[in-house]
Order: C-alpha cells, then structure tokens, then sequence
C-alpha cells in the first residue's frame, strides 16, 4: 500500500506539472489511444501497480486540463492545493459522511466548515447546511425544504403523503433559468415545465416590473449568476416583495453567491441574505476537487424535516448527523477539503479569490473589444460573452482556439447571439495566463475573419 501511494503522488505530481506546457483539450492521438483500456474483463487479479501504471499511461494525456490555469469553460475551478491534499487525505481516511458514529471527524468538520461558510457568505449564522454532490442536488434539497414548508403549511404532509392530490403550488422562475434548477424541479415533482416564467431584461436579469402578483402557495427562484453573463437577479426589491406575499424564496446561486464574499462585488447580490434557502458549488469558487455542492436554509428545521429518516440500525448522536441535512445517507466526506481550503485561503485569500477572477474576466473583455471583437454582456463577475462576428464566424473561432490549445472556452447562444463564453473561475489562473490566451484568441479570430 505505501509504495503504491507513493507511486499515485509521483504520478499525479508529474501530471499536474505538466498541464502548463500540454494542450488543454487533450490531442487526437491522446484521445485514441483510449481505445488500450477497453478491454474484456480480466479473469485474473493484476497487480495494483500495473493497473495505475495503464491508467496513468493512458488516461493522463485524454484528460481535459480543467486543474490548470488557462481553462475557462462552463465555470469549473481548479483545486487549491489545500484541498486537494485534503482530498486524497480523505480518500486514504475512507470516512462515511452519513452518521457522527460512523466518522466523528467529518462530522465535526463539516460542522465548523458549515459555520464558517455562513460566516464568509453572509447568510444567517443559525441556517442548516447540507454538503451535496453540486448545484443539481443543492437546488433539489433546498426546493424539497420549501415544498415541505409551503405544503405544510397548507396542512399537507409531502414526506409521508407525497404529491397525489397534494394542494397546488405555484413555481415562479426568470426567463433565462439555470436547468440544473428545472431538472430539480421535475425530480421534486413540479414540473420542469409547469412554471410561471418572468421577463428578462439585456443581462438575463429577472424584470421586477414584470413580476407577477402571488397568490396562494408559492415558491419563487431567483437567480445569482446567470450562467451566461454572470448577472443576478433584483434580489433587494423581488425577496421582499415575494415575502410580503406569504412566497418562499429560493437562490440559485452556483457561482454568483460567492460575490458576496467579496466586499467590492457585494453590491452584486445586494439583499440575498433576506431569502430563505440558497445553492452553490464548492467545485467552481471555492476551487475544491469535484464533487462539492452546497445548500443552507434558513430555518434549519425544514431542512431537517424534508430530509430525515429513521430505522432501528441507525445509531443516532447528539452531535451533529449529516445525513439530516442531504438526500444521501452513506456519502463521502466533502467537507473535509472545504474546511481545507477554507482555513488555507482564510476570508481575505476568498474574496482575493474572487475578485481576481472577475479583474482576469474584464481583462479579457477589455483586450478582446480592443481588437475589434463584440463584448454582449457587462463584465461585472466573471464571465465573457464575445462575438467574433456572425454565428458560423463566431463558431469557427470557438472550435480553432479550443483545437489550437493554449486554452478552452465553450461556445453558447444568448438572446440570439453566438458567443464564446469566458469564465473565469480558477486560482491558478494569473495575468499572464490572460495576456497568452487573449494573444492565442485574438491570433485565431483575425486568421479566420481576415484570411
């Protein structure tokens, strides 16, 4: 066991080494070489160190560079060294993270990690915290304590009468919702469909003119981050409008909820503390390995109430039990890497964290408007929408720089407009990682549009 460990870090040290110097999408020739490990199943045993060997061999190079510093794709961060020496920690402990008698440790750690990431998002010290898998599941739990709250309160017990001839509830959503948050809605029995949708103004932010008047049971979901311009919703004006109504509110908040760590960008999200649950992701700023997903709600005992189950085996503590605050009973331990990660960076390295990334961001519109590129969105987080032109145009650039290799960013299309979208969402990413991927961008675009 110790060699082979020592083995796994010599490797995994030379790989990380090299992603500053290796294509960031992996080549053809890596890709195909993939084929060495679809195999029939072995009838024997092999040993532990050639098995890490083939897969080192072959897997390492096909793997995208997500862990390094020019990769800005779909807001993935890359994993703090803390964290990810938690990580494999963690893996080594092998904890099961359901009961405190099952791992006192990560219970005790997700507790202190839960205390303080109220503390740094300043969201209210006494919420309940459940550790998930990312923002799907952090959406879907969050939405599961308001629908016991609000059918509840209609008289209803959801958990043990389900949604048959349950009182109906009203969805309200903004035009240009995240679909993690739909795809939560329909697992809770909603409806990804059956939703009332309002407008959006020019950055996908939900119009507060256009907010309809609430009647009856209601859940309203607000947006902080819009995935394509990193916009957020009106939260001051639509959190009290929809309380003063009797509504439940629900933040999505994958990524723009870290803004509020952040003094300069706080005024971004102005008013989010005044909701009543809220999901991110730890996998995109936080910068902690995948999978890391985060929920709190306010009133810790809804939580508890929509996620509880009980059965004789299950040895019950005074202290805190995690499996009360999530879906899942057994699970790996997450919180450990985001106590890691956390104590490293300490609450001024988070918001450095941030505001790094959304400085990097307006470098990147700022060089690419200078060379003539269309910027669609106003760069006040962390994400470039950028045209390079009509949408076959835009596309062709897309698919170069992602085939050339000095970078990665996805393409999408926003209220009609083709774009690649930027984010920029990792610690390792540095000033000059923006000056090579804008010269690498600019290169590829002036090639194509002027041939």
């Amino acid at each position: 066991m110790q060699q082979i460990l020592k083995n796994t870090a010599e490797r995994a040290s030379r790989y990380l080494e090299s992603l500053e110097t290796r294509s960031v999408f992996p080549t053809s020739d890596a890709l195909n070489r993939l084929a060495a490990l679809d195999t029939p199943m072995p009838d024997h045993p092999e040993s532990p160190e050639k098995t890490l060997a083939a897969l080192d061999e072959y897997a390492s190079p096909a793997t995208v560079g997500m862990a390094g510093s020019r990769y800005f794709g779909f807001v993935i961060g890359g994993s703090l060294p803390a964290a990810l020496a938690a990580n494999w920690l963690a893996g080594a402990w092998d904890q099961n993270a359901g009961l405190y008698v099952a791992s006192p440790a990560a219970s005790i750690l997700e507790d202190v990690a839960g205390r303080w990431l109220l503390d740094v998002l300043g969201l209210p010290e006494d919420a309940g915290v459940g550790f998930v898998t990312g923002a799907t599941m952090a959406n879907f739990t969050g939405l599961a304590a308001a629908r016991h709250k609000v059918l509840a309160d209609q008289g209803w017990n959801v958990e043990a009468d389900g949604m048959f001839g349950a009182p109906p509830i009203t969805i309200i959503v903004g035009d240009e919702v995240h679909i993690s948050l739909l795809k939560a809605l329909s697992l809770l029995g909603f409806g990804s469909q059956r939703v009332t949708r309002v407008p959006v103004d020019s950055q996908g932010r939900m119009r507060a003119d256009a907010f309809p008047e609430i009647t009856g049971p209601t859940i309203v979901c607000l947006q902080a981050g819009n995935v394509n311009t990193g916009a957020s919703d009106p939260l001051a004006d639509l959190i009290p409008r929809a309380h003063a109504a009797g509504a439940w509110v629900h933040v999505d908040g994958a990524f723009g909820l870290w803004a509020n760590a952040a003094p300069d960008r706080m005024a971004l999200v102005q008013g989010i503390a005044g909701a009543d649950s809220w999901a991110t992701d730890g996998h995109k700023w936080l910068n902690v390995p995948y999978d890391s997903g985060l929920v709190f709600v306010r009133d810790p005992e809804m939580l508890r109430a929509a996620m509880n189950y009980n059965a004789a085996y299950l040895v019950r503590s005074e202290s805190r039990d995690p499996f009360q605050y999530t879906p899942e009973l057994s699970r790996r331990a997450r919180g450990i890497e985001i106590w890691a990660a956390m104590r490293s960076l300490g609450r001024s390295g988070i918001a450095d964290l941030v505001e790094r990334c959304c400085r990097h961001a307006a470098r990147f519109a700022e060089g690419l408007s200078a060379a003539g590129c269309r910027i669609l969105n106003d760069v006040d987080l962390n994400q470039v929408l950028v045209s390079f032109g009509d949408a076959e145009t835009t596309r062709q650039v897309i698919a170069a720089v992602q085939q050339e290799g000095t970078c990665w960013a996805g393409g999408t299309v926003w209220q009609g407009h083709t774009a690649m979208r930027i984010s920029v969402s990792s610690w390792a990413t540095t000033a000059e990682d923006v000056e090579q991927s804008l010269e690498a961008i600019i290169n590829i675009a002036n090639s194509i549009t002027h041939p």
